[in-house]
This record gives structure tokens, C-alpha cells and sequence, in this order.
């Protein structure tokens, strides 16, 4: 039987989290489009759909205009008919309390207040989201959560069954003599070892290639220092993971990228791969000799 495409659509009250939700749908790999007319809904499922590049899909209504609320009953209605579709509705709330000093925090007015304070814009809404709340498939009370600990409900619900959004590694070599990584997490330098470029047998060869990975790796020193380096690396992810963090971008640098930076990050990658963790590796500098 094929499976079917998951649609989540999220509504719920002004301040009650559903920007935090869009971050965490998009973390879970979910394509995310923000503050849709229900009128739309329809064909920007059938688009995402066909494109094959995502089974699930999540989208914001909310009750921002009177009009656009009362689509939203029939849209739901819509996309639960359609045989190929798995459609969820989430709704997001928080205590009058709660939502009141989240507006005050950020100095905005709420959508639905007509000059007569954020309160009434409050109650005026929640009596518009009646009907949808008693409708949702998915109710999360957010007046005690932090934002991370809203996303890691959502990863309950709506993740792979592990709890958590998920992780991934990228283990990136570069050259310094191009500049570092913008996005490195951390960042190795390898300049120490020893160096094949020196090497005419090894000059023209990377760290993908056998011989370059023998030379560097039967250094003493980099036997220790490589060590070293995964157990720092496995001592620390489980804490980046509990924090909540989706992706870690780890950059060992050499001169140009093309040698002791190669090997080292082939052989961290492929051993975070064997541990379990989602890695990727990737060698930004090493075809620039070229």
C-alpha cells in the first residue's frame, strides 16, 4: 500500500507558538509555508506533491481575518477527502495569562484587538477558534513550554519515534589559504602534520586517495592526535543533541584543503557514520589545486 502524503496544518491562537512550529516542521523536514489562505491550501498541496522532493508538507491558518477563518473549516474538509493524503490538524494555545505578557514582551498589537487593549483581541479570538480547537487531531498547551521544549513536543508527535527533531553531522575539509567555513561549528587545524605536498610521488594526489591517506596516517602524531579528536567529538555530541540542535558543522583545515584535511575528515566522518549519527562529509577546497 503506498504511503500516504502527510499534511499538518497548523492554527491555534495569536502568541501561542506557531513560528517556533514552523522552525521545528522544518527541522523534522517538512515543507513549511507560513500563514497560507485556506483558499490556496488545495493547490499548493497538489504542487508540493508532484515536485517528489517532500512527502509531508505543514501550513499555518490562522484567524488573523474573520474572512480567512471561515475558509479554513471547508479547507480541512477538502484535503481530508482526497484518499492520497494524511492530513492532521495541530492546535497551538496558552492560558489568556500567558498569551497577554508574551504580546507585552514583544510590543505588538494583537490582530484582533480594535484599539480596545490585547485581552479583547485575545477573547474575541479564542471564541473565532472554538469550532477548530474541538476539531484538531493534535492540541498542545504551550503556557508552560520553552520554545525548545515546544519543538521537542512536536518531535513527539510528529518525528520518527525517537523524541527528538532530527540530528545531522557535516565534517567539512578546507584549506586556510581560501578562508574558513562561515557555518563551521568548530573548527580543527591539521597543519601540523606532516605534509604529502612535499611529496612528488603524493604532490598531485588528495586525501580520497590511498597512498596520501598512508602517509599522513602513519604519523605517530597523527595516530594521537586523531584519537584525541573522536573522543572529543563522540564526549560532546549527546549534549548538542539534548540541547536540541539540528545540525553540527564540523571543518578540519590544512593549507589547501587538499590533503591532511581530506584524510582527517574522511576518517572522522566515517566513524561517526559507523557510531550511528546521521554524517555527511564534504570537501570544499579539494579539487582548487586543479
Amino acid at each position: 500500500m503506498e504511503k500516504k502524503f502527510e499534511v499538518v496544518v497548523i492554527t491555534g491562537m495569536s502568541g501561542a507558538g506557531k513560528t517556533v512550529a514552523v522552525h521545528a516542521f522544518e527541522d523534522l523536514g517538512y515543507f513549511v509555508i507560513d500563514n497560507i489562505l485556506p483558499s490556496l491550501a488545495h493547490q499548493f498541496v497538489d504542487v508540493i506533491k508532484q515536485s517528489g522532493e517532500f512527502t509531508k508538507m505543514a501550513m499555518v491558518m490562522d484567524a488573523r481575518s474573520r474572512a480567512f477563518y471561515e475558509q479554513i473549516a471547508p479547507c480541512l474538509k477538502e484535503l481530508r477527502a482526497q484518499d492520497d493524503l494524511a492530513v492532521k490538524l495541530l492546535f497551538l494555545d496558552a492560558d489568556d495569562v500567558k498569551l497577554v505578557s508574551r504580546y507585552k514582551e514583544t510590543r505588538r498589537a494583537h490582530p484582533l484587538a480594535n484599539h480596545d487593549g490585547v485581552l479583547a483581541g485575545i477573547q474575541r479570538e479564542r471564541r473565532l477558534m472554538a469550532q477548530l480547537n474541538s476539531q484538531a487531531d493534535v492540541k498542545i498547551d504551550t503556557t508552560p513550554l520553552t520554545p525548545r521544549k515546544l519543538s521537542l513536543r512536536i518531535a513527539d508527535y510528529f518525528g520518527d519515534g525517537s523524541g527528538r527533531p532530527p540530528f545531522y553531522i557535516q565534517v567539512e575539509s578546507f584549506g586556510f589559504k581560501y578562508g574558513l567555513p562561515l557555518d563551521a561549528d568548530i573548527v580543527m587545524d591539521v597543519r601540523f602534520l606532516p605534509n604529502p605536498f612535499y611529496l612528488p610521488e603524493l604532490k598531485h594526489l588528495t586525501g580520497n586517495d590511498q597512498p596520501v591517506q598512508d602517509y599522513v596516517m602513519k604519523s605517530p602524531l597523527a595516530q594521537n592526535f586523531y584519537q584525541h579528536l573522536l573522543s572529543l567529538i563522540e564526549g560532546a555530541l549527546p549534549g548538542y543533541v539534548n540541547e536540541g540542535k539540528s545540525s553540527l558543522t564540523i571543518a578540519i583545515g590544512c593549507t589547501g584543503g587538499q590533503h591532511r584535511s581530506v584524510t582527517l575528515a574522511n576518517r572522522l566522518g566515517s566513524a561517526l557514520k559507523e557510531a550511528g549519527y546521521n554524517t555527511y562529509i564534504h570537501h570544499r577546497d579539494v579539487d582548487k589545486a586543479k
